[in-house]
């Protein structure tokens, strides 16, 4: 399967550069004068207030295990596993699984579990009651989990894990790499100007652009391997 999951890495290889795009587009329209507020919104002073808590207060790694094997199990039920014995301690952890493939594996990468847990509490909590008032510390809970998200992910992908080795490391950190990148940009269509319609669009464009870009280069490097082995050739026939 590593063969086959390399050749569609490299296959997917330009999509990273269409939603790197596609949030700099976005990251584009959220700095117009109309909308600069929006950057100094609770989620965004949220998530660098929880990049410095990270940085100031010891690290709570058995709480980022705990989360990393619930979202292993969370993505198992969604596709049908049963779940098993759950392990947690500090040095890391295990969740027993009927079965497992890529995107089990690698959810905790891309998947904030505590982003969710706070959205999920939130919304399930407004069916009930009105909690109109309370929408400010949402937003600032929503940044401080996905800093936490964030923080641990790069933490996780600079060490060897057994998740990202068992996909093949190409494989996982362009699957990780779009899906984070996909989550960025949820998050400003939701607290700017732009609309998901418009999001998509931006999206498609610019992966039918990084493809013909790709193939143009590919097509051009083939061309100078073309004309490099002929122009050897040629020195073999000059006396």
């Amino acid at each position: 399967m590593k063969p086959l999951k390399l050749l569609i890495a490299i296959i997917l290889l330009p999509t990273t550069m269409a939603v790197t795009q596609t949030l700099y587009r976005l990251l584009m329209e959220q700095a117009q004068p109309s909308s600069v507020h929006t950057l100094l919104s609770p989620l965004t002073l949220g998530f660098v207030g929880g990049l410095l808590l990270l940085l100031i207060l010891p690290r709570p790694t058995r709480t980022y295990v705990l989360g990393h094997e619930l979202t292993h199990a969370l993505w198992g039920m969604l596709m049908g596993a049963r779940v098993g014995k759950i392990n947690v301690s500090k040095k890391g952890g295990y969740v027993e699984l009927s079965k497992t493939n890529f995107l089990i594996s690698l959810a905790p990468y891309f998947f904030p579990f505590y982003t969710g847990l706070v959205i999920a509490i939130y919304y399930l909590t407004s069916l009930f009651m009105s909690i109109e008032t309370y929408h400010t510390l949402f937003l600032s809970l929503v940044g401080i989990t996905w800093a936490f998200h964030f923080h641990f992910t790069i933490q996780m992908l600079m060490t060897r894990q057994p998740d990202i080795t068992q996909n093949g490391r190409l494989f996982s950190y362009v699957i990780i790499y779009n899906l984070n990148m996909i989550t960025l940009a949820i998050w400003l269509i939701c607290m700017g100007p732009s609309t998901f319609p418009i999001g998509i669009d931006y999206l498609l464009n610019e992966t039918m652009h990084s493809y013909q870009s790709s193939f143009e280069h590919i097509n051009h490097l083939i061309q100078k391997i073309e004309t490099y082995a002929r122009i050897q050739e040629w020195k073999k026939l000059i006396p």
